[in-house]
């Protein structure tokens, strides 16, 4: 997994496929949120005032910036969650491309990153993290890092296997203590699948990474919310897939600076 030389093509297409992705996970984070399916209704509209979007409104990013992140019927403000999305599959296709080329690796990386990001805003919109994303998930992820990636059968089992399991023994730990839930099934089915895509040597970085990013993040709402006018309550599903992804990108350069 060390950065390779590649050419300007492959770049230009992975952020191509990271950009059109991104629309549709948009797409799907939000119809979730508001109740509807992929395809009811069929065409994306405005959520203020009805206007359907036309093709030209919906150029990932573009008629974004275009429109100044605003409808062009009604001229409310579009959630800025949209861009964001696209930007963060964008940045994810390319640098899985930088680091592992047109390889299986970036089409299972790609597939599963892109289930972490719905699931993801998801989860910091709800807190809830969706079985309909992580089971599937959790169970396609054995086979595909088994037979797509390094990590093979042996360390996609063993990881999914103790990411699952570890994650329920302090959700059932953290209850028994405290009498209230800390970890939610959500965070569970997840480490299932980032168990599975990391292996087992790579489950102590993921956690700390997560951890690590959770903390700060928490640190700063503090700050930044000082009545905490939206709660305190941060779920923990968007820190475990940056860890898991920051870990699938950085993991072997991390690991060869640090023996060395």
């Amino acid at each position: 997994m060390h950065l390779i030389s590649i050419n300007f093509f492959p770049i230009a297409a992975a952020a191509l496929i990271g950009a059109v992705l991104g629309s549709f996970y948009g797409c799907a984070v939000f119809r979730y949120i508001n109740g509807q399916t992929l395809t009811n209704p069929r065409r994306s509209t405005c959520p203020k005032c009805g206007h359907t979007i036309r093709w030209y409104e919906n150029i990932p990013l573009i008629s974004y910036l275009l429109l100044h992140g605003r409808c062009s019927s009604c001229n409310q403000q579009i959630s800025p969650m949209y861009a964001v999305i696209e930007l963060v599959s964008v940045a994810w296709a390319v640098l899985l491309m930088l680091t592992f080329g047109p390889s299986a690796q970036w089409l299972v990386y790609m597939f599963f990153g892109g289930l972490m990001i719905v699931a993801s805003f998801i989860d910091l919109k709800t807190f809830i993290l969706p079985d309909i994303i992580t089971i599937p998930g959790s169970i396609a992820a054995i086979p595909c890092a088994a037979m797509l990636t390094p990590v093979g059968w042996e360390g996609a089992l063993l990881g999914a296997g103790i990411g699952g399991g570890l994650f329920w023994s302090l959700r059932l730990l953290y209850r028994g203590l405290k009498g209230v839930e800390g970890l939610g099934l959500g965070d569970v089915k997840i480490m299932f699948m980032i168990g599975a895509l990391a292996g087992p040597q790579n489950l102590p970085l993921v956690i700390t990474v997560s951890a690590f990013t959770g903390l700060i993040a928490g640190v700063v709402m503090t700050v930044v919310d000082k009545d905490q006018e939206y709660g305190t309550m941060i779920p923990f599903g968007p820190f475990l897939a940056l860890g898991s992804m920051l870990t699938i990108l950085y993991a072997d350069p991390f690991w060869n600076w640090y023996l060395v």
